[in-house]
């Protein structure tokens, strides 16, 4: 915990431009009046893929959630592009993780990738054509467009993902968050992942995403933030994803702390 001390941040960005893709200032959130995430600054680099690293219950889920105005704040503010998340809805988009979602829903993966479209569907207009052709070649763009007509709860936990990736893709937002896009998925899925990731970033797009695994953090990500209640670090990885920042953000887990050292040295080969 790093609640005792003012921030230790390595680079956080406080200029706070309108152009940020993603800008937080002095954002604190509480559940039942216990500080979950405390005195968040941060603004992140355009055209980036970035990480949000930190142990279980340090805040990562909570930190999008409440930029998403999913969860309220107890202080701050939070800016996509210069303007609020309404004002900026339409270039934000979102992939939750797969535990909050319910997959009984009535819905093939064509109908919930086409959930993407709404934003630019007039209002009690059905989901047209075109929007239905967009929402195909989205499912083709990761691997999923032969389960087009599959029921969500009969695909598996990596074709789900897929699924809301797609989704994501066919809003074709400027600034993506991503809640452990990664967790549950096999190996192939991850590298098609990780594919689209940097297709996206390469592409101009700003990518935030929650990441538990230490060990493909250089591999992954150009930017990471160390989180535990407080920032500890943000910046590009190869200066701010180092022991010392780790062991500030982890405290003693030194088994965890050591593989990712390991990683680090033989320059993010695993």
């Amino acid at each position: 915990m790093i609640l005792n001390e003012r921030r230790d941040v390595t680079a956080v960005a406080d200029d706070h431009n309108a152009s940020s893709p993603l800008s937080i200032h002095d954002m604190t959130v509480a559940y039942h009046r216990r500080p979950v995430l405390w005195d968040i600054d941060y603004a992140a680099p355009e055209g980036s893929l970035i990480g949000i690293v930190g142990p279980n219950g340090a805040g990562k889920s909570t930190m999008i959630k409440a930029c998403l105005d999913l969860v309220p704040r107890a202080s701050g503010s939070v800016r996509f592009h210069g303007g609020t998340y309404r004002a900026q809805r339409r270039s934000v988009g979102y992939v939750p993780q797969r535990e909050s979602v319910d997959w009984d829903f009535p819905a093939s993966a064509l109908d919930v990738v086409a959930m993407g479209c709404y934003g630019r569907i007039p209002w009690c207009w059905p989901v047209r054509r075109k929007d239905r052709e967009a929402a195909r070649e989205a499912l083709d763009r990761v691997g999923m467009v032969d389960y087009a007509d599959r029921q969500i709860s009969k695909l598996s936990g990596g074709q789900q993902q897929r699924v809301f990736l797609a989704r994501a893709l066919v809003q074709d937002a400027r600034t993506y968050l991503m809640d452990e896009p990664f967790a549950g998925v096999d190996a192939a899925t991850e590298a098609a992942i990780v594919t689209l990731l940097r297709t996206l970033r390469d592409g101009g797009k700003t990518v935030l995403v929650v990441h538990h695994d230490l060990q493909t953090v250089p591999e992954y990500f150009d930017h990471v933030v160390l989180l535990n209640m407080r920032i500890v670090a943000a910046g590009a990885t190869a200066e701010v994803f180092t022991p010392e920042n780790l062991q500030k953000t982890y405290g003693g887990r030194l088994t965890l702390l050591d593989k990712a050292a390991h990683v680090m040295a033989s320059g993010g080969r695993r």
